[in-house]
């Protein structure tokens, strides 16, 4: 690869991309994740879409991650190649693995082969690594904000980690050029709490996948409902993080007014046999993927989302592709795309027993509750996946653009700059 001498500079104002042209020219992509398919969780199904539409528009691109298992091999195509580092599972989450400390491999890497752009989609251990070896090699570097670790820290007793790991990850965004994040809201939050550089990149969604023709009748007869019964489905971790409390009130309230309603479970995690507990009459349906996740989706009614811990929250935009009314938070994706009352069900934040109301609400009419996920597929058919790759391209672009600027200079600025 070419070596590349510029330096990373701090930015001075916020920085503009949304009207930057698409990249030209092939790139060379370092992509570093711990996480990534056939792990199953949004930030895994975000970055291999990423990572496969930067491949589909002709760069090369080197995908660090941890080995999953002792089976796993790395991939290799024409502008494709996989390098795999040493992993560690994750205390409670026994299905993902974490990097370790791997500094010097990625020096002895990187050198050998160079690319234009390091660009690291998580802050673990081996996202740490890439970091320093990047700075160390005046690479350009640019990462992603994707998972609130540091509110999960509230829902596992480790509450006073808060202030340590929003330190923490304070002091790793702010020493890459960019930091991406999918909605306007979180910019803005962690704009207040002294994050700088941050530019918004929204997400898509495949709506060749997740579409209402996936609805299946032989699907909803296994979990012994009508046509004119009521489905409500949740898709996710089963962990205290998601608000699982929220959930089972809203569905209980449901179901003391329409006894025929159906709760459907899609997921795994720690609070599994806690939830099978709460409700012996649900269908826990674990982890699905494919065609097979789709078919969950289009055969219920209503999704209901009670998470108050997303960055984004790819589940809410794959229910409304699938044309399932919404019922979330006024937060992350929902907050971004449902207009309440027209294509799907907002409630304000921490309102739990707003939450329980409006669900019951939505469960009463059955026709309005089906017309809302009609409009939810309209909205969800604009959120093009293509064009999220051009403008992750184009902030790739920019980053790499300011890296080879002389020192002092003061360039565009990389994230979106908005009025005070």
């Amino acid at each position: 690869m070419n070596s590349r001498n510029a330096q990373i500079h701090p930015v001075a104002d916020s920085i503009e991309v949304s009207h930057l042209p698409a990249a030209r020219r092939q790139l060379r992509i370092a992509f570093v994740t711990e996480t990534y398919p056939p792990e199953v969780n949004g930030v895994a199904m975000t970055i291999a879409r990423i990572v496969e539409g930067l491949h589909r528009r002709n760069h090369d691109v080197q995908l660090i991650r941890p080995r999953q298992d002792a089976a796993d091999a790395a991939e290799r195509s024409p502008r494709f190649h996989e390098v795999l580092m040493r992993g560690l599972p994750i205390p409670r989450y026994p299905n993902l693995r974490m990097g370790v400390p791997s500094k010097r491999a990625l020096v002895q890497l990187w050198s050998l082969q160079r690319p234009d752009v390091v660009h690291i989609a998580t802050e673990g251990a081996l996202g740490w690594s890439a970091l320093q070896a990047a700075l160390h090699l005046k690479l350009p570097v640019c990462s992603d904000f994707r998972t609130n670790f540091h509110a999960y820290s509230r829902h596992y007793g480790i509450g006073w980690l808060y202030k340590p790991i929003m330190a923490y990850l304070r002091k790793f965004h702010n020493r890459t050029a960019c930091t991406m994040v999918p909605t306007e809201a979180l910019r803005q939050s962690l704009d207040h709490a002294g994050f700088k550089n941050l530019s918004v990149v929204s997400r898509g969604v495949d709506t060749q996948q997740f579409s209402p023709l996936r609805r299946s009748q032989a699907l909803r007869e296994q979990w012994g409902v009508a046509a004119d019964d009521l489905v409500c489905l949740y898709v996710g971790r089963i962990a205290p993080e998601k608000n699982l409390t929220t959930l089972s009130a809203a569905f209980d309230a449901i179901a003391r007014r329409d006894a025929r309603a159906k709760l459907v479970v899609v997921g795994s995690g720690p609070q599994m046999a806690e939830l099978q507990a709460r409700h012996p009459n649900a269908i826990f349906a674990g982890q699905r993927k494919g065609e097979d996740l789709a078919a969950h989706y289009a055969s219920a009614d209503l999704f209901l989302f009670p998470s108050l811990t997303e960055t984004f929250g790819n589940v809410t935009t794959e229910a409304m592709a699938s044309g399932l009314a919404v019922l979330a938070f006024d937060y992350a994706a929902a907050a971004q795309l449902i207009r309440t009352g027209e294509n799907g069900l907002l409630v304000p934040i921490d309102d739990a027993a707003g939450f329980v109301q409006a669900a019951v609400a939505a469960a009463a009419d059955l026709t309005a509750c089906r017309a809302l996920g009609v409009q939810a597929c309209e909205t969800a058919r604009a959120l093009d996946w293509s064009s999220i790759i051009a403008r992750f391209e184009g902030v790739l672009e920019a980053v790499m653009q300011r890296a080879a600027l002389p020192q002092g200079h003061v360039p565009l600025t990389l994230g979106e700059r908005h009025s005070a």
